[in-house]
């Protein structure tokens, strides 16, 4: 039987990310998964890794080679990681906290994702030790779709969550299509409200459905490590998937600001 890690970062237990997260739970059950479910605030999860997780820490202190070293591992982190290596699915829930996922999500990575078991210089991108899983990302914003789009005030949610597929795919992983849902907030008033709680009722129902048919969802594409010259450059003749890994200057470089004159 195939397995699935659902995994959910929100504080509250009766938020809307809570509920997709039971949602994903249920769907993955009906589809034949093993479901294994991780809610990393109400299981305490500690996201700050440090030497106080380990019996012998290194000093001075490196997070990689404790992780590889450590006997025993930090249970909590260990426990994690087993379930990590068990899914064929892993479902991520969380809302986008200032144009990032919360600390929760990133210390989980940090810890969970260990140096040695998960992940190793010589077993990374290509050749990683999570190839074969799938990852997928179900994540809110408080900002409309206008605002999170790729012209967007509030900057383009893909382009936010890069960094956290390209952790995956250094792991080795297939990253899915996120799905995305805009303007979930608790401020909603008047006639916004019962829109808001109709979408987000239609995105609790869709779930099944979109769990069920995640190997046909589309994936993210990336470099693969051929685009890649032995400095670890990209190559001129490799195609560009982000501009986070592009040719020439830095396509994200700050322009200066403009100079202010008066008449």
């Amino acid at each position: 039987m195939p397995a699935a890690l659902i995994i959910h970062a929100h504080p509250e237990p009766a938020s809307f990310t809570a509920a997709w997260a039971r949602a994903s739970a249920a769907g993955a059950a009906g589809a034949g998964y093993l479901v294994m479910r991780s809610d990393l605030y109400a299981q305490g999860f500690d996201p700050a890794e440090g030497p106080g997780h380990y019996a012998a820490p290194p000093r001075p202190f490196d997070p990689l080679k404790a992780q590889e070293g450590a006997d025993p591992l930090p249970a909590d982190a260990a426990a994690e990681m087993e379930k990590v290596r068990a899914a064929e699915l892993i479902v991520l829930h969380f809302p986008l906290w200032w144009f990032a996922p919360p600390a929760m999500i990133k210390g989980w990575t940090e810890r969970a994702l260990i140096h040695g078991h998960l992940h190793r210089t010589d077993a990374r991108f290509d050749t990683g030790l999570m190839h074969g899983k799938r990852v997928l990302f179900c994540v809110t914003t408080g900002a409309d779709a206008a605002q999170t789009g790729p012209d967007g005030k509030e900057a383009d949610t893909r382009l936010l969550l890069w960094p956290l597929a390209h952790t995956f795919r250094y792991c080795g992983a297939t990253v899915v299509d996120p799905v995305l849902l805009h303007g979930v907030h608790g401020y909603a008033k008047g006639a916004e409200k019962p829109a808001l709680e109709h979408r987000l009722a239609a995105a609790l129902a869709a779930q099944a459905g979109l769990i069920a048919g995640i190997a046909q969802r589309p994936v993210w594409s990336f470099n693969s490590d051929a685009d890649f010259d032995r400095s670890g450059r990209l190559r001129p003749d490799a195609p560009i998937h982000s501009p986070f890994i592009t040719h020439g200057p830095a396509a994200l470089t700050p322009r200066p600001a403009r100079q202010e004159t008066t008449a």
